[in-house]
């Protein structure tokens, strides 16, 4: 072999690895370009399936919430208290602003409130025309300034303590038989009889019925509340007035009609 074919051959060889190098290094670089797509589709593939997941989890949370306050808000509905039914018969007296008492015989008196939405009738006494058949649909005020005149003679129906209904029964004077709706000042004994009504009797012993209401002034000089040892009296509560009346005793009552104004013990 001449030295000049040895170089040659030496020249091809080095091409030959220069090249193995150049292929290599491409391949390798192919792999590691496939590697970090792979990566990062499953990077991508993984974050999006945490994204609906913690989508999900959050649309259940806030499903769970609203079915949570949907109860509550039930719960809440059911609680409300208070008497419900229908006094047939009865008559309606006026106690305080929005507040009344229906007094059916046999029936233990109930008091009620007047709300926005209270359907109230009348037949000639709360309002309309006593000379016509039926009632007539009346206003919140017609129904307060008539009761302050003395009861009315009405059915009462009521939700939880709320009349829904109060409707005038035609026909019947206002006032019949209840001795209620007068004013004047008694002196004698007081009696209970229902939550918010008492009776005072007079010196001939003829019992008048009269009711409290919210603003009503009782004053004690010891039996209702108070000292019987100091001179004067001294005010009371409603609730103490009725504890004491249930064991009796003796008052000044002022009437308006039929409503307590102020009731002043005795001393």
């Amino acid at each position: 072999m001449s030295e000049g074919t040895f170089v040659m051959n030496r020249h091809l060889r080095k091409a030959v690895v220069v090249t193995a190098a150049i292929t290599a290094g491409l391949l390798m670089t192919a792999c590691q370009n496939d590697s970090t797509s792979t990566d990062s589709s499953s990077s991508t593939s993984s974050s999006k399936s945490r994204s609906q997941s913690d989508s999900s989890g959050t649309s259940s949370d806030s499903s769970s919430g609203k079915e949570g306050s949907a109860a509550v808000a039930n719960n809440a509905s059911s609680s409300k208290s208070g008497v419900s039914g229908t006094f047939e018969n009865g008559t309606v007296a006026y106690l305080a602003p929005g507040k009344y008492i229906v007094t059916v015989p046999g029936r233990t008196d109930q008091q009620f409130f007047v709300a926005d939405d209270t359907l109230v009738y009348g037949a000639g006494t709360i309002c309309g025309d006593p000379q016509l058949t039926g009632t007539q649909r009346c206003s919140q005020d017609e129904l307060e300034a008539a009761t302050k005149n003395g009861d009315v003679p009405a059915d009462v129906t009521m939700k939880n303590g709320i009349a829904t209904a109060v409707t005038e029964r035609p026909g019947t004077e206002q006032g019949s038989g209840s001795g209620k709706g007068v004013s004047g000042t008694w002196l004698g004994e007081v009696k209970y009889l229902a939550p918010g009504k008492f009776t005072v009797s007079d010196m001939k012993g003829t019992e008048q019925q009269f009711f409290v209401a919210d603003d009503t002034l009782v004053y004690g000089a010891g039996t209702i509340c108070g000292d019987p040892q100091l001179t004067g009296t001294q005010r009371c509560s409603l609730d103490e007035l009725e504890a004491a009346a249930q064991k009796g005793l003796t008052a000044e009552v002022e009437l308006t009609d039929g409503i307590a104004t102020t009731i002043i013990e005795d001393h």
